[in-house]
């Protein structure tokens, strides 16, 4: 299962034809307790860095860009009750949404694993 990172601090993780999006562990503790996430709608088309997701934690309030063009085709509702899934588990039962992308040779420009530890290191 390969990953992929933006400068972000957004994941992606590829699922047959869709991606599911999150944020990294370093977001995560950078953010602190998160109380509130506001996630889009299934359906919603998006570009590129569009605000795409809102999430408050005890320490500010923050925008997710949305890393690559494509249409939110779910949204992870378990978030909406508890947004502290996130802080425990930002890489798995914590992701936001999965999107079908418009172009998916645009993966390929992202990050990897050892990339991104190099660039949060």
């Amino acid at each position: 299962m390969t990953m992929k990172f933006t400068e972000q601090h957004e994941w992606l993780r590829e699922e047959g034809e869709l991606v599911v999006v999150g944020i990294t562990e370093h977001a995560a503790e950078q953010l602190g307790d998160l109380v509130f996430v506001e996630l889009p709608e299934s359906g919603t088309k998006v570009a590129k860095d569009d605000e795409i997701v809102v999430i408050e934690s005890v320490k500010a309030a923050s925008d997710i860009l949305a890393p690559i063009d494509g249409e939110v085709v779910e949204v992870n509702a378990a978030l909406e009750d508890n947004p502290a899934l996130v802080n425990e588990d930002p890489l798995g039962e914590g992701w936001f949404f999965k999107m079908k992308i418009a172009d998916p040779s645009v993966l390929a420009d992202l990050m990897d694993e050892d990339a991104y530890a190099m660039f949060v290191g």
